[in-house]
């Protein structure tokens, strides 16, 4: 623990872990991780953790096998076990190769398992060797795209959010070469780093070394102005959190209320809204474009609007009902039909739960012999009398008077007793089977997987 790198990466890891929890690192075989591979070989030594490698194969040099066997290596002599994904990059995507290959890097490295005991489990950390001039890059690259506050603020040390961990943010790469020359360390280069094509490697070879010629510390400065860009961004985070905590219910925003703050923490509020859902930031002319149509689009308006996730395929789904804005992952419905023999709760097939609960005075009546129901989706047509004073009426309009968002209405489980629509979640209780008041009965409640 002579040596200051390892003394930096150890107390960092320190002040991170519980003992024992699991570590996945990113590993390319390139000098940054290769370096934190050898790091934390040795720190496991004294911080007890478990520590696993993931090397994502893009298949788009013609060294990549090259590069598998090379990892292979390097964790079998240091006793670390690696695992190898494969993925295929579409070239003629719109994100670029350079974004595509990142976002599947991601979302391998995010949804990778780890063997423990019987099961499969996520890691507690994901690790990655970013480093003070990846830092740096990545600010000018964001200024260059004309990022805001949350943009600028780049790269964080510890992401607990999405389980990322980068002990070596605040190191150059100058000092990751140097450890790797002195403990004699092997690293592949990747023959594209040089292609000044991509943008970040445009940025690293032809526009840093014109501002080191000028300002020789500008790696450090620009990081450490990120680290300031960071504060920023908490305090504005701070502020939304205030601003919409009477605003929020579950995962969604009343509209009234935002459209009463001024124009920019109402945008201040969705930015992070969309942060807490780990999307995509949208530009700032795309943010007013979905402000737009949220405060003024007519009440009865079908809004849709998908948002991307970061570093993954999959999108939420942004929608307005009744002055409330949500934000929702809407897949397509799926036809189900289950039966309920007694059991404490069942999970419906898009993810949604019931639960059922045998108590006094409320409920379907187990004197009707309530040991079987049949549960399927709306088929459409359904009429249900949930009140005796009332008359018999369509589910449709049943729906709509009590306010139930459109997309819920798809996803609702209807409870049948033989024939007899016996419970409609957020409705009620057919009638003639309520339980009276000194009578058991089997309470159900629902709980939409959308919400």
């Amino acid at each position: 623990m002579q040596d200051p790198l390892l003394l930096q990466v150890n107390t960092f890891l320190g002040d991170q872990l519980k003992p024992n929890q699991q570590l996945l690192l990113g590993l390319s075989g390139g000098l940054d991780s290769c370096v934190l591979l050898h790091l934390l070989a040795i720190i496991r030594q004294t911080i007890p953790f478990n520590l696993h490698a993931m090397h994502v194969h893009h298949g788009l040099s013609a060294h990549a096998d090259a590069w598998v066997d090379f990892c292979a290596k390097q964790c079998e002599l240091l006793n670390v076990p690696l695992h190898i994904v494969h993925v295929n990059i579409d070239k003629n995507t719109k994100l670029g190769i350079e974004a595509a290959a990142r976002q599947l890097r991601y979302e391998a490295l995010f949804s990778g398992t780890l063997p423990e005991a019987s099961a499969e489990i996520l890691p507690d950390f994901i690790v990655t060797a970013h480093h003070q001039d990846d830092q740096a890059e990545t600010l000018l690259l964001q200024l260059f795209r004309g990022a805001g506050v949350k943009g600028l603020a780049s790269m964080a040390a510890v992401d607990k959010t999405r389980r990322l961990l980068r002990p070596l943010l605040d190191v150059s790469r100058k000092a990751l070469q140097d450890y790797a020359v002195q403990h004699h360390l092997q690293w592949c280069d990747d023959d594209s780093n040089s292609d000044t094509h991509y943008e970040r490697n445009f940025v690293r070879h032809e526009v840093m070394p014109v501002l080191e010629a000028r300002y020789q510390a500008v790696k450090s400065v620009l990081a450490r102005s990120a680290s300031h860009l960071a504060e920023a961004n908490d305090l504005l985070d701070t502020l939304a959190e205030i601003d919409a905590e009477k605003l929020r219910l579950n995962n969604s925003l009343c509209l009234q209320g935002l459209a009463a703050l001024p124009l920019t923490r109402a945008k201040n509020v969705f930015r992070w809204w969309f942060a807490k859902n780990n999307l995509v930031m949208p530009s700032a002319e795309y943010l007013s474009e979905i402000i737009k149509q949220l405060f003024n689009a007519k009440a009865d308006a079908n809004i849709n609007i998908q948002l991307n996730l970061n570093n993954q395929a999959q999108h939420l789904t942004l929608k307005r009902f009744q002055q409330r804005a949500y934000l929702l992952d809407v897949q397509s419905p799926q036809a189900f039909d289950l039966v309920w023999s007694g059991e404490a709760a069942l999970t419906l097939p898009n993810g949604g739960k019931l639960q059922f609960k045998q108590v006094a005075g409320a409920g379907l009546a187990l004197k009707f012999g309530m040991s079987k129901l049949r549960i399927t989706n709306r088929d459409g047509g359904e009429r249900f009398k949930p009140n005796a004073l009332r008359p018999t009426r369509t589910l449709k309009h049943l729906l709509q008077e009590a306010n139930i968002p459109p997309w819920q209405r798809e996803y609702l489980p209807l409870i049948y007793w033989h024939d007899t629509l016996a419970f409609v979640p957020c409705i009620g209780i057919a009638y003639e089977l309520q339980a009276a008041e000194y009578e058991q009965g089997v309470e159900i409640t629902w709980q939409d997987a959308l919400r």
